[in-house]
């Protein structure tokens, strides 16, 4: 396992070296110029140049994308020329609020479709089937901004049941933490719950279908172990799958929940900064992102080779 696991990581550092190069290059075919950005209304050209040498502009792009790499290796993405501030600082400041929010969706998302998945599993062809099919593709079509709308709506003001906007960190407690987070967690949970439930719902049928699990009902096993030790653990594979592409798409999901929600995450700074021209913010941002994202992806291989060990061998 150890080595699977080296193999993966050693694979996953030209990934990160690829997106934040990819990025580099995307900025600098931005027609937005950064300096232009920060220098305000009408600038002079004087000013212009004294801006784009502060930030480097001036020079060759190869040059500075092997500076900001040598620097970010050392824990240094820079100083944000609109805040004045550490990059690093705001974002390691940011990061656990998202971090937060998207691992309360996730047990959203999986106590949702797990369950229901199970259920319209074990009950193929039956009406609780039928309904839980149809409740996720229900999910499936509405959008986490309108979804984030009508919770507002239903559960903040109609029924004040949770605040409609803000934050309260954890130091604060659990109580005000949750109170805070719950509707952006579910915001952010319907599609991926009704995505799960389709695939535990798939997943589980085919592997309920298999000779092994037969030869188990016919040594009389009960049905709860049959379910749960045996098809549940060769079900998984395709479910993990699944988990992993729903992490990354919460991530892009808060910069809106975020918003909506008034809460001071990485998904806010990334707005402020696109629309401030903070390209240095912006770049710390993705490479955090593709650091996070990529351990996310380890995790999941990782769980592929405990699920099924011959995949350890590939």
């Amino acid at each position: 396992m150890i080595q699977f696991i080296g193999k993966r990581l050693l694979l996953a550092v030209p990934t990160i070296i690829l997106v934040t190069f990819f990025v580099f290059a995307l900025m600098e075919l931005s027609p937005t110029d950064p300096a232009a950005a920060l220098a305000g209304d009408n600038p002079t050209p004087e000013r212009l140049a004294e801006l784009h040498h502060q930030l480097g502009l001036d020079r060759p792009f190869l040059t500075r994308y092997l500076e900001w790499g040598g620097n970010a290796l050392q824990g240094d993405l820079g100083i944000s020329p609109v805040t004045h501030q550490s990059v690093i600082s705001d974002l390691m400041f940011r990061l656990p609020i998202t971090a937060s929010l998207v691992l309360l969706a996730m047990i959203f998302a999986l106590v949702l479709g797990v369950g229901l998945g199970t259920i319209a599993a074990l009950n193929k062809g039956g009406v609780l089937d039928w309904l839980t099919n149809s409740f996720a593709n229900l999910l499936l079509a509405v959008p986490p901004f309108v979804a984030a709308v009508l919770l507002v709506l239903f559960l903040a003001i109609m029924s004040p049941m949770f605040p409609a906007t803000g934050y309260a960190n954890m130091s604060a407690g659990i109580g005000p933490w949750l109170q805070f987070s719950t509707l952006p967690a579910l915001s952010l949970a319907i599609i991926p719950a009704a995505l799960l439930t389709r695939q535990v719902r798939g997943a589980l049928i085919d592997a309920l279908e298999e000779d092994y699990i037969r030869t188990a009902r016919a040594k009389g096993l009960r049905r709860r172990m049959v379910v749960g030790k045996h098809a549940a653990k060769n079900a998984a594979v395709p479910v993990v799958t699944v988990l992993g592409l729903v992490f990354t798409s919460m991530f892009g999901g808060a910069v809106v929940v975020e918003r909506i929600f008034a809460i001071p995450g990485l998904g806010s700074v990334s707005v402020e900064s696109v629309l401030n021209g903070d390209l240095i913010t912006l770049q710390g941002l993705v490479l955090l992102v593709a650091v996070l994202v990529t351990v996310v992806n380890l995790v999941i291989d990782a769980s592929y080779g405990y699920f099924n060990p011959r995949l350890r061998i590939r």
